[in-house]
């Protein structure tokens, strides 16, 4: 999918609000059932020891775990840097770290590709 800035602003901000209201079946719709999500957080949440998702029932788990664990979970949105097909979200996340999200996005829009990075 090719963003211009706009279409990566307007994403980045369906995707912080949805994070934001907590909505689950709202956060799911934006990924892809070809998903491939790695996160040192997926780890440290005792998924598993790879970091690494490829099942969207599995993410859904993991989010669902998270949301669930960060109650108060709130994002805020620093910058968006955009890609040929993928963006990249920089925002601060739960315990005030700062995090950066490599997204691929496939033609329909949705995320087939995470690569999450964040600040010790």
């Amino acid at each position: 999918m090719h963003l211009t800035d706009e279409s990566a602003q307007s994403f980045a901000r369906q995707w912080i609000d949805a994070w934001n209201s907590h909505d689950l079946a709202t956060i799911m719709d934006m990924y892809s059932d070809e998903i491939r999500f790695c996160s040192p957080y997926i780890i440290k949440l005792g998924m598993n020891a790879e970091g690494l998702i490829t099942d969207k029932l599995e993410l859904e788990k993991y989010f669902g775990k998270a949301l669930g664990i960060y109650v108060d979970l709130h994002f805020e949105l620093h910058e968006v840097l955009v890609g040929a097909n993928s963006l990249i979200l920089y925002y601060q996340s739960v315990n005030n770290r700062m995090a950066a999200e490599l997204m691929e996005l496939d033609d329909s829009g949705k995320i087939i590709l995470v690569k999450a990075h964040y600040n010790s």
